[in-house]
């Protein structure tokens, strides 16, 4: 058995990342070795790096090698952690400081028209992708991330979210299926994520234990009323039929997604550009969101070179009543945002129906009308919500031509 442990990537086209060798020794002291091309402007600030690391979990004699290439501080911490970690039975944390905003606190009703997913183990993916405004950003520890580098893939992701810019995206993690999820919590819960996805949920069981543990640990790092929205995915038929008890399995739910590829798998059926095959799931989810009083949030839209093809996806999914979709690409984001907003009659209509009750209150009306129809609560609310999303939609428009 090797004396060495491992963590991060040493592929040829490996970038924003680094590759660390770690072996504990018995005598000889700290040797650090450095491989790096800016060696000459950082090989100084990286050595520190690592000497406070071994001097943190009190190591005096060790060989650590680090290759880099291009790593940010937090994801060279990451990878030296979990290295000597494999070697070193501790619980304590090396953690840099946290960023500012890295605790901003997110809305149980925002918007939600997109997420992006971010392999947990790959930060090259990770560094800028908030600069492309989707409206989540998933550091993802499920099936992004290869079995063998789940556990240095928790460090990266715990660092992520207490250093990563995210600018202005809601933090979100998909931890692993239940339970194994559960220690992906005790990692990442501490770190003040805004929104855990739970995958392959199957009954309300996998969010009460999800729950159970949340309560423990924020208690344990008295994180207070801090709040952390969950949105369960449903990837089976078995979850497709228990919906509704997902969806109303607790007060913290926001969002209930669903996952097409396994649930495709779980038919037996491959999924089509039409998705006869799913059009049961995706109505199911959708109706038990909306008697729960929650998000539907479709699947994401596999093929990242077809944007004719996404738009086509994203206005079928709104005319099921999804609210938003999950993507892959951040060339995806903006087609989405597009065509999840609302369409100029449908501004036009939701303008007159807001000013009529405007109108209405002013003069002291109990109830509304527009022309000879009378107009209830839920349809001005509605209304309301497509002004609402109009907005959204201009400003993340802005937002994206600023920044590509």
């Amino acid at each position: 058995m090797s004396n060495y442990s491992f963590a991060g990537n040493n592929d040829p086209g490996s970038k924003s990342d680094c590759f660390v060798s770690f072996e504990l020794r018995n005598s000889g002291g700290k040797i650090i070795e450095i491989k790096s091309k800016v060696l000459a402007l950082y090989g100084k600030t990286i050595r520190q790096l690592a000497d406070n690391i071994l001097d943190f979990y009190q190591i005096e004699h060790a060989h650590l090698m680090i290759a880099d290439t291009g790593a940010l501080d937090f994801v060279m911490a990451a990878r030296i952690e979990a290295a000597i970690r494999l070697k070193v039975e501790s619980d304590k944390e090396y953690l840099l400081p946290r960023a500012a905003g890295n605790e901003k606190v997110s809305l149980k009703e925002q918007f939600r028209f997109s997420r992006l997913y971010l392999p947990g183990n790959s930060p090259n993916l990770m560094i800028n992708a908030g600069i492309h405004h989707p409206n989540g950003l998933i550091l993802d520890l499920e099936d992004a991330v290869a079995p063998s580098k789940k556990y240095e893939a928790r460090f990266l992701v715990r660092n992520a979210l207490r250093n990563l810019n995210f600018y202005g995206a809601e933090r979100m993690v998909r931890i692993n299926q239940i339970p194994k999820g559960l220690d992906d919590l005790k990692v990442i819960v501490p770190q003040y994520p805004n929104l855990i996805l739970i995958p392959k949920c199957e009954s309300a069981n996998d969010l009460i234990l999800v729950n159970e543990a949340i309560v423990e640990i924020k208690k344990e790092h008295n994180m207070g009323d801090f709040p952390i929205w969950l949105m369960p995915i449903i990837e089976s038929a078995k979850g497709v039929i228990k919906a509704f008890e997902i969806a109303t399995a607790a007060s913290n739910v926001v969002a209930m997604a669903i996952g097409l590829e396994d649930y495709s798998a779980d038919l037996g059926t491959q999924r089509t550009r039409e998705g006869n095959e799913s059009f049961f799931a995706r109505s199911m989810v959708v109706n038990a969101s909306r008697a729960a009083g929650i998000q539907p949030i479709d699947s994401v839209f596999s093929d990242v070179s077809d944007m004719e093809a996404l738009a086509e996806n994203v206005k079928t999914s709104k005319s099921l009543g999804f609210d938003g979709m999950g993507c892959i690409h951040p060339r995806q984001i903006a087609v989405i945002h597009e065509n999840f907003a609302p369409e100029a009659i449908e501004i036009e209509k939701a303008k007159k129906i807001v000013l009529a009750f405007i109108d209405a209150e002013k003069r002291g009306l109990g109830v509304v009308s527009l022309g000879t129809k009378m107009i209830d609560a839920p349809v001005v609310k509605r209304a309301q919500r497509t002004i609402q999303l109009a907005i959204e939609t201009v400003k993340l428009a802005r937002d994206w031509d600023q920044n590509n």
